[in-house]
């Protein structure tokens, strides 16, 4: 989630709002979202799994999160038939009113910002281990040298590649002496560690924004299919991010990176490989969260103006457009310069996950359920189901906000 199939999506979201026909079959719809949930949150899971205490527990909130998961897959499926919108914030606008709407497109826009920081964060991570393999590759010594941050497919092809090579790595080793005994076995602190790796599974499977244009571009839109189509695409991103958990996390014990992959020394070829797929997937899709990030703001920004003035030039919508990537592209490279690593950016991510994975959906079904020619049983369970995922979103938003607060204050 994050998002790796931002430009796809875009694609299906604007072939659909030209009414044309769906063309998108079942095998299309789980790649897609596949490719929107598999990304650099993989790095994240190793270190996720240590501070939560272990495999076993770090499963189970796995689990438990998954349901969630796929409800509210479910639900915003089920929204966008109801709405017969085709993006995530013209669904939530639609069923759930205008200030909710609004709620969710600056929600959206802050999302991509710090998604745009993340991705900075482990762009350098990579670069600085491939210029140390190389230095050493031509000199023949070792130096650090520490560089700037300026500098689909591929991210599925990464994600599988480096759980695959995880795996391997472990087996391969001649004995296996990480440290994996949890920290706190029990009490408040145990509690605490359980929950610290919700932030993390919340930007892992973020794929939410991206399911409604998926729907919507799709075939068959028969609620049942769109529940295979989920479930099927969450099982499968269960199994890449619990496998590199693992064994991540059995290899290099408490000594685990926040970011696997500087874990391993950057001589390792079979990592290389892996660090030059990351990046390249991250340094393709960035240009596309800032144009998706830019095109919220900007759109705010002329119907405030039109609204002013009553009209908007080109040459103002052009300044507006300039002066925006210069101010993406700038802020998120100097946060990104002051964050020793992506841990601490997730712990934000994964609070703002929480809208789009749980707040937002559950709105959204306890609003239809208003208006729905369904038996009131079944208008009460509903209800009562999006009433509670509202509240487990907004626990998740505070426990991640509160987790970055606390690294902030202990920072300074």
């Amino acid at each position: 989630m994050e998002e790796l199939a931002r430009e796809s999506i875009s694609l299906l979201a604007r072939s659909a709002s030209h009414a044309d026909p769906p063309r998108l079959g079942s095998f299309g719809a789980i790649f897609i979202m596949l490719k929107s949930a598999l990304g650099a949150g993989l790095l994240n899971f190793p270190w996720a799994f240590e501070k939560a205490g272990g495999v076993n527990t770090a499963i189970s909130v796995e689990l438990v999160a998954l349901v969630f998961l796929m409800s509210g897959l479910i639900i915003l499926g089920y929204a966008s038939s109801v709405s017969r919108q085709n993006t995530y914030q013209d669904v939530v606008r639609e069923v759930c009113g205008g200030a909710i709407g609004k709620l969710c497109e600056v929600c959206f826009c802050f999302n991509l910002f710090m998604i745009s920081v993340a991705f900075l964060v482990v762009v350098q991570d990579q670069l600085d281990k491939l210029c140390v393999s190389l230095y050493e590759a031509v000199t023949g010594s070792i130096e650090e040298i520490g560089i700037q941050k300026y500098t689909s497919v591929i991210g599925t092809l990464a994600a599988t590649y480096l759980c695959v090579a995880v795996i391997i790595k472990y087996y391969m080793m001649d004995e296996h002496l990480a440290v994996i005994t949890p920290v706190h076995s029990d009490g408040i602190d145990s509690l605490a560690s359980m929950f610290s790796v919700v932030p993390t599974i919340c930007f892992g499977f973020q794929c939410h924004e991206a399911c409604i244009a998926i729907y919507s571009s799709m075939e068959n839109k028969k609620l049942s299919h769109w529940v295979m189509i989920s479930v099927i695409s969450m099982l499968f991103c269960l199994l890449i991010y619990t496998l590199t958990g693992i064994f991540g996390f059995l290899t290099f014990g408490h000594t685990v990176a926040a970011d696997i992959l500087m874990s391993y020394p950057g001589t390792d070829v079979v990592m290389i490989i892996s660090r030059l797929l990351f990046g390249i997937s991250i340094i393709t899709i960035y240009p596309i969260i800032l144009l998706l990030g830019r095109s919220v703001i900007l759109d705010l920004i002329l119907r405030f103006r039109r609204r002013r003035r009553g009209g908007v030039t080109n040459a103002f919508e052009n300044r507006c457009r300039v002066i925006l990537t210069v101010m993406w592209i700038t802020v998120t490279l100097l946060i990104a310069m002051f964050v020793p690593d992506m841990s601490e950016v997730i712990s934000v991510i994964g609070g703002i996950s929480a809208f789009f994975i749980f707040i937002f959906p559950g709105l959204c079904l306890v609003f239809i359920m208003q208006s729905e020619p369904l038996s009131h049983k079944v208008r009460v369970v509903c209800s009562v189901w999006g009433v509670i995922t509202v509240i487990v979103g907004a626990f998740i938003f505070g426990q991640s906000t509160t987790i970055a607060v606390m690294e902030l204050f202990h920072k300074f």
